[in-house]
């Protein structure tokens, strides 16, 4: 299979979401740029459409896997003391993702860390807490998780989550670390970057890391400036990422691909390039549907910009944070 048929494999059921959906509403195929300024809300589309979502397990490397398909993507590491998970997906693909757990090994899911608060990342808390797992985020999820949060760029109002899919143990510092199935497990927290509760997973034994939305592989992202987010942040983060791994460290990005340390170096010279170029525009007094006409992302639109973010919507959050 070419890799663009794998990539749609493994991150494309949110824009399958897109499209089919828009196909069962109007009779007519919508691409995933037609289908991401459709009416009915993205978030909505792609919980139904997780319902269908297939789940693909990837061996990584010292009892490292990663499951796919279910909005972020999931690590997963098991051993003695029980699974624990990075990221819990979406609640609509549960049976699927616990197929694809009892085939990993019998172990029940003991830990789960939630990468930042989005509900592509932490929708299945409730169902994983009901199983007695211990839910560990940054104080900054829960804070977004406890309270009606509204994402302005997604047009969606997040009512309160129900108290059981709340992070029962939350980071006191900047910096932790987890010994779990003989595993050195460090948290780290970003500052605000992608949101401003986004936080790293590296088992170190392993030289594996899981960097949630702070890399979009092959995909331009989305930055939630409603939590926190903004370019400069998405590029603080991606440069600590280079500084912190080294070239034989597998990347577990939030969406997209299997990644290594050269694929961020690319990722974060478009997002600096991205950025110089939409704050010229801003700065010469560029309006925001001025400077997305202007098309300031051309050159890196083929590599970045064919799949759920089309790049007038990343020029948007974009222009939003400069």
């Amino acid at each position: 299979m070419t890799k663009h048929g794998n990539a749609l494999s493994r991150r494309g059921f949110c824009l399958c979401c897109l499209g089919g959906a828009a196909l069962a509403a109007t009779g007519e195929w919508l691409t995933p740029r037609q289908a991401f300024a459709a009416a009915k809300s993205q978030v909505l589309i792609i919980r139904e459409a997780a319902a269908k979502a297939d789940i693909i397990t990837t061996k990584l490397r010292g009892g490292v896997n990663v499951l796919t398909g279910s909005g972020g993507n999931v690590a997963v590491l098991a051993g003695t003391d029980g699974k624990l998970l990075v990221d819990a997906g979406i609640t609509a693909t549960r049976p699927r993702i616990e197929k694809a757990l009892a085939d990993i090994g019998p172990q029940p899911v003991t830990h789960l860390i939630d990468t930042h608060w989005h509900f592509d990342h932490t929708d299945g808390n409730e169902w994983l807490n009901s199983e007695g797992t211990v839910i560990m985020a940054h104080p900054n999820t829960l804070k977004h998780l406890e309270a009606a949060t509204r994402v302005d760029d997604w047009n969606f109002d997040f009512p309160p989550s129900p108290k059981s899919a709340l992070p029962t143990q939350l980071m006191k510092e900047d910096e932790e670390t987890l010994k779990l199935n003989g595993k050195t497990i460090r948290l780290k927290y970003y500052g605000p970057a992608h949101t401003d509760s986004d936080i790293l997973v590296f088992f170190e034994e392993d030289n594996v890391i899981h960097v949630g939305d702070t890399l979009w592989t092959g995909l331009y992202p989305f930055i939630d400036s409603s939590t926190g987010g903004s370019i400069d942040g998405q590029i603080k983060a991606a440069q600590a990422n280079i500084d912190l791994i080294d070239d034989d460290t597998i990347v577990i990005p939030g969406h997209g691909d299997i990644a290594n340390r050269k694929d961020i170096m690319v990722w974060r010279d478009m997002l600096i390039g991205a950025r110089e170029k939409v704050a010229k525009l801003k700065k010469a007094g560029r309006t925001v549907d001025e400077t997305i006409a202007a098309n300031p992302t051309k050159e890196w639109d083929a590599k970045f910009g064919q799949w759920v973010i089309p790049p007038a919507l990343f020029t948007r959050v974009v222009y939003e944070g400069v």
